[in-house]
């Protein structure tokens, strides 16, 4: 009986500590993308080659912030933090550019990453089947991706930039729902800073595509 209690609250404390990881987690996540709005907003009339230098120190503070996570909680949030206030800065151009366009489409791609994201993450929190067979094969694809958007800038492919962006909303498809088991299978909480830029990046990923695709759409 003795033993049984042990590893009732054995079970109890690992629950409780998963879905404090995953309100976290959350919270971080929803603190970036605040800070990556108020980036955007304050670039919004920045020109591209300051958009570049912000994304360089984007990347500069995410890799920073592996390093950071497992010996600072608050040095790791505050790189987060940076990092989505320089993230927004880096897409405050392309933002503005799509604004200009076609504003109804940043709304549409809102309300479509919000359905996305919520749909994927669940499905990936709930099953128990292991899916970093398939975080794998969406990271190589995501890397074969980029290379296809490379020839893009340089070749006229007819249909090009459509299959781009549905091609990186299924593999984005597999990262969300591999992140958000994560979140379900680690009880380690000073991981929750490094989960949630890469739920972040997961996010903002997947509304740049459907912001391409319904951008594309009123134009046709």
């Amino acid at each position: 009986m003795t033993e049984s209690m042990t590893y009732s609250r054995t079970g109890a404390t690992g629950r409780d500590q998963t879905h404090t990881l995953f309100a976290q987690t959350m919270q971080y996540v929803a603190m970036t993308t605040g800070l990556f709005a108020l980036g955007a907003y304050l670039g919004r009339d920045l020109h591209g080659g300051v958009g570049i230098l912000a994304f360089i120190a984007a990347f500069g503070a995410l890799i920073a912030l592996q390093f950071a996570v497992q010996k600072s909680t608050g040095r790791a949030v505050g790189l987060l933090a940076g990092f989505g206030l320089l993230m927004g800065l880096a897409v405050a151009p392309t933002l503005a550019f799509y604004a200009s366009v076609d504003p109804e489409a940043l709304w549409e791609a809102g309300g479509a990453t919000a359905l996305f994201v919520a749909g994927f993450g669940a499905a990936g929190y709930a099953t128990r089947r292991d899916l970093s067979a398939v975080a794998r094969i969406s990271s190589w694809g995501v890397l074969g991706l980029i290379a296809f958007g490379i020839v893009l800038i340089f070749v006229q492919i007819s249909g090009g930039a459509l299959i781009y962006s549905l091609v990186g909303l299924v593999l984005f498809a597999g990262l969300i729902a591999f992140d958000f088991q994560r979140l379900r299978q680690s009880t380690d909480l000073a991981s929750a800073p490094l989960l949630a830029a890469s739920i972040f990046l997961d996010i903002l990923n997947v509304f740049l595509f459907f912001l391409q695709i319904f951008t594309r759409d009123s134009q046709s």
